[in-house]
């Protein structure tokens, strides 16, 4: 099935800055090196200003500023091509109408026109990662022409995994992408970027936990490295 996506254009939404790579950073380096696809990243929330008592925009600014020039250092690690950025409130997209977020998403696919999307799994503990789930799952309904053939889900480290285990909304990949050293080294140098997202192991974001993870998946299917996906939804 791999393969089936060489050339294609392929659609990234996310929340914050960070859960592009978090993500599925390893296979943004593969398919944009290895199979010429057409990517582009959606990042909906500022990523800040949840850090305040208050959205203070005015307090946060050069960190702001920051966190945006991050973004595009990582953009050239891992080498994807397009990238669109919006200024949703951080950890309150369950402020914001779902419709709202829905409607960015769609004038995305409408202009970009991607056979495929991956975005997050609904099973997180993290509000904005679930609410973007749900409107990326509205924008891709399948009714008569809809261009957007498969949905794809990731677990964002720091977040899905926290769901309690006895949860039926846990994250229950049943669709993996075998990764080389280079992908894995290019996500771990694209987390780095992140002046205010990287930790220290064994905090979920720390270089040597997402190279543990990796290996994890990987030993899960058979391979030095893996990232796992949930395929929700393919039409033929």
């Amino acid at each position: 099935m791999l393969e089936s996506l060489r050339n294609n254009k392929i659609l990234i939404v996310v929340a914050h800055p960070d859960d592009e790579i978090l993500g599925i950073g390893g296979t943004l380096n593969l398919l944009t090196s290895r199979y010429n696809c057409d990517i582009k990243v959606i990042i909906l929330g500022e990523g800040i200003t949840s850090r305040g008592e208050n959205r203070d925009l005015n307090k946060f600014k050069s960190d702001l500023e920051i966190h945006k020039n991050n973004i595009l250092i990582a953009q050239d690690c891992i080498g994807y091509n397009y990238l669109s950025t919006y200024d949703l409130p951080d950890n309150r997209f369950d402020t914001v109408p779902l419709l709202d977020i829905i409607k960015i998403i769609e004038s995305e696919i409408n202009n970009f026109n991607p056979s495929t999307i991956f975005t997050h799994h609904w099973g997180d503990v993290n509000v904005d990662h679930r609410k973007v789930f749900e409107a990326v799952h509205t924008s891709c309904r399948p009714f008569p022409g809809q261009i957007v053939k498969s949905l794809f889900t990731f677990e964002t480290l720091s977040g899905s995994e926290w769901i309690p285990s006895n949860d039926n909304r846990k994250f229950n990949p049943n669709f993996y992408i075998s990764l080389n050293k280079k992908n894995i080294e290019a996500k771990v140098k694209a987390m780095n970027c992140y002046d205010f997202e990287k930790r220290k192991f064994p905090h979920p974001r720390a270089s040597k936990s997402i190279i543990n993870r990796a290996e994890m998946w990987g030993i899960t299917i058979g391979v030095t490295y893996a990232e796992p996906f949930q395929l929700i939804r393919h039409l033929s």
